[in-house]
């Protein structure tokens, strides 16, 4: 499977694989919030586009584009070239530099940072059918109240994974008593069990369930009664960009 990214210019913005790391998870004492895998997994979940440089957002809170005011805080001399404002109501447009193409029957899902909050402005997520589309998306954030928001270089402003075209579609949610699945539900119990267990031995302070400090039934995709599912992430690893365009030809 291929996502091939165009580039429209000769310097386009750098595309990494989303990394694990958050810094308020970083910020969190030994590291618990990485004990939780779904976040983990979803933080690495596809690829981000950065910031070609420091700039900052400041908006009046006014309906139209003047509103809004871009400034780049590094000296960076084509800003207007990579985020402008004419959407208005508050909202920066980013030019990302590339033409984007999935394979047949898949989309392009693009939005911010997942798991990555941002003080005072929020991603615009979109989905895209670049399985045929001839011509490059924006990306757009919108600030949520009047003041200044700053982005530092290499700051993802997008992050992009593919997904099936129309998949959501071909769901049906059915709500369920738990009684209609009995393997589920003593699987289900067999968990709670444990667990209450487990935090009974944690609150009472148990020498050997404190140094254990978390239960990894999910983490290691393991089943109360000890089998296991026949496929687990506990990691996504994604692919680095390749760079295949050819260098221009010099002249004789």
């Amino acid at each position: 499977m291929k996502l091939s990214c165009y580039a429209l210019r000769p310097d386009p913005l750098t595309i990494r694989p989303a990394p694990l790391t958050r810094p308020w998870m970083d910020r969190i004492a030994d590291n618990h919030a990485y004990r939780c895998l779904p976040l983990n997994i979803a933080n690495s979940h596809g690829w981000e586009v950065l910031s070609p440089c420091a700039f900052s957002a400041t908006w009046s809170g006014g309906i139209h584009a003047r509103d809004l005011k871009l400034t780049a805080n590094d000296g960076y001399p084509r800003l207007a070239d990579f985020a402008v404002t004419h959407f208005a109501y508050g909202i920066v447009t980013f030019h990302l530099s590339y033409l984007f193409r999935t394979e047949p029957g898949w989309d392009l899902f693009a939005t911010g940072p997942l798991n990555g909050g941002k003080d005072g402005i929020a991603p615009l997520t979109g989905v895209i059918e670049t399985d045929w589309l001839p011509y490059p998306f924006t990306m757009n954030w919108q600030l949520t109240r009047p003041g200044t928001v700053r982005f530092d270089k290499d700051e993802p402003i997008c992050m992009l994974f593919p997904v099936p075209h129309g998949a959501l579609q071909t769901f049906e949610p059915e709500i369920m008593n738990l009684d209609d699945d009995p393997e589920l539900k003593a699987q289900t119990f067999a968990w709670k069990e444990r667990r209450d267990e487990f935090m009974k031995k944690f609150n009472d302070n148990d020498a050997q369930t404190l140094k254990q400090a978390w239960q990894r039934f999910y983490f290691v995709g393991k089943m109360p009664d000890g089998s296991q599912p026949e496929q687990h992430l506990h990691k996504l690893r994604l692919a680095a960009p390749v760079d295949r365009r050819k260098p221009p030809a010099t002249k004789a």
